[in-house]
């Protein structure tokens, strides 16, 4: 075999290119490592994606909010959350109604939610926001207040078919209603935020939910 001799320059060229080799594969190891362990960590660690809150708004001068649609539902529970701000202090002209029951979320059985449905209710009075259970039983109506709620935090509510029952819960708090039926499910169409009552919103009202 016939030997290779190189000048001592090309030498020191050749080994000084091996040393930027070796430095660089060793640089690529250290940067790149680390960030591959942090891009996991930050993946595992997400939060799972939420729902978020719809806008109710009620004008001035009206009953209904400004989304209300008709919509279908077939529900044996309806669970939501709910958040009051400082627009559900208000002061009826008429003291009397101060104590009328607003309506928040529910649903209807069959196509008149005057003969059978259910909904939570709320009010102000007393200084206080309210939560009730209200509902029409073959046309008769049944309210009943479940809890004082503050404003500004999130409340969870249900409204569950028990048989010839409806339970009304409210942050924990429990009450029930008879029911005008016994089906399973309840087949009819969405109730949505409207004030009143006797008489329409003293001023513009804001309702935040979200289905649970």
């Amino acid at each position: 075999m016939r030997a290779i001799f190189l000048h001592p320059q090309k030498l020191c060229a050749v080994a000084l290119l091996l040393t930027l080799i070796s430095c660089t594969k060793q640089n690529r190891e250290i940067i790149i490592s680390p960030n591959a362990e942090s891009n996991e960590n930050v993946t595992s660690a997400r939060p799972p994606k939420q729902v978020k809150f719809t806008t109710y708004t009620i004008r001035s001068g009206q009953h209904y909010c400004d989304q209300n649609t008709w919509k279908s539902v077939s529900v044996r529970e309806m669970n939501f959350a709910v958040k009051f701000d400082n627009s559900a202090i208000y002061q009826t002209t008429l003291p009397d109604n101060q104590y009328d029951i607003n309506k928040l979320w529910g649903f209807s059985e069959g196509f008149d939610h005057q003969y059978n449905s259910a909904r939570i209710g709320w009010g102000w009075s007393d200084g206080a926001l309210r939560l009730y259970a209200y509902s029409y039983n073959r046309g008769v109506r049944q309210s009943q207040e479940i809890s004082i709620v503050p404003i500004g935090s999130e409340i969870n509510c249900s409204i569950k078919l028990s048989g010839s029952t409806y339970l009304f819960t409210v942050n924990g708090v429990t009450v029930t209603q008879p029911r005008g039926t016994s089906n399973s499910t309840a087949s009819g169409y969405q109730l949505y935020p409207y004030f009143g009552g006797d008489e329409t919103a003293p001023h513009t009202i804001t309702i935040l939910l979200r289905s649970l």
